[in-house]
């Protein structure tokens, strides 16, 4: 990141245990973007940096302390994907959040936090879980979880995701309706790198993978009327929602409400739905919303990465398969 610092070796994160508990969740990143590739393609051993090397601020929403990442990264994992995963799946996690990490301290800091480089907030940067919380969160597992979670980092150690020379915006997601979404479809900025792919997750590997949502005429009015106050909702429910169109990963491209045609993503925020890949249906007095996935399904899908894992992937393998056109390299150095 420009601003950001860069130096030696660093203090350990013992100011960093008292953070905030985020459960697991599917990050909700938003839209940015994409840069030029720098003319470098490649980093040389010498120019590599290890996660013990890159000092990081961070806002655990009561001050900023600063740390290293290879002290902050095993809490993410902690929190951002389910420890009873593969190890390879694991694997695959830290070195997209490293990843994603780096993109930022290249881009700039976001304006929640500017002086800090990444913040505990899943809904802005990423979820932060301390040794603490996992083990009273684990229980009896903790050991081996933890286990997993450190050898997970120390094995992909600044190790994180290239195209063109540069670490990409590593977006992910819970699970994926079957493939994963352009990131145009969800967002402005069409990278090349966060492609629509097929992804192996399925009812059987995913929990609550279908989700219903059922909401009165009134609720749906309620909620619908605050973001859009000039839809027209009069008369019977079942013509409030017309000509539903569908993108190619099967989400919901577009809908007319009331008059008002919205992207599907927006509706799926104005609902509160799991995901844009829903079916819609009046009855009765109510509306009733049939969800698959869970995420906004742009770049890699944990459960995805999970089966592909079970099926004999690496972590390398798995993170080529969700973002395009990339390679694996080291940190690149000053």
């Amino acid at each position: 990141m420009r601003g950001a610092v860069w130096a030696g070796w660093a203090m350990t994160a013992v100011l960093f245990l008292s953070a905030l508990l985020f459960l697991p969740r599917p990050r909700e990143q938003t839209g940015q973007e994409p840069r030029e590739p720098s003319a470098r393609t490649e980093q040389t051993v010498s120019a590599a940096r290890r996660d013990a090397e890159v000092v990081l601020r961070v806002w655990n929403g009561r001050e900023t302390v600063e740390t290293t990442l290879a002290a902050y990264l095993p809490g993410v994992v902690r929190g951002e994907m389910p420890a009873a995963f593969e190890p390879e799946a694991l694997a695959a996690q830290a070195a997209a959040e490293r990843t994603y990490i780096c993109y930022h301290l290249q881009s700039g800091r976001k304006s929640a936090h500017p002086d800090a480089d990444v913040c505990t907030d899943p809904a802005c940067c990423s979820a932060w879980t301390s040794e603490e919380e996992a083990r009273e969160r684990w229980g009896e597992n903790y050991a081996v979880y933890e286990e997993k979670i450190e050898k997970a980092v120390a094995e992909t150690d600044g190790q994180i995701v290239l195209y063109g020379g540069e670490p990409i915006l590593a977006a992910f997601h819970s699970s994926s309706a079957g493939r994963t979404v352009a990131s145009g479809e969800v967002w402005r900025a069409d990278l090349p790198y966060l492609r629509s792919v097929e992804s192996p997750e399925s009812e059987d590997t995913v929990p609550n993978y279908y989700s219903v949502t059922t909401l009165t005429a009134a609720e749906f009015r309620d909620a619908f009327l605050a973001a859009h106050p000039e839809a027209d909702l009069s008369g019977s429910a079942e013509g409030w929602i017309t000509g539903v169109r569908f993108s190619e990963s099967g989400r919901v491209e577009a809908a007319t409400v009331g008059g008002v045609t919205v992207p599907g993503t927006e509706l799926r925020q104005i609902l509160g739905l799991r995901s844009a890949s829903f079916t819609v249906s009046a009855e009765g007095e109510s509306l009733v919303f049939r969800v698959v996935g869970y995420g906004h399904g742009v770049g890699m899908s944990q459960y995805g990465a999970n089966e592909l894992a079970r099926r004999g992937k690496t972590w390398r393998e798995i993170l080529q398969w969700y973002y395009s056109g990339v390679t694996i390299g080291p940190i690149p150095g000053k």
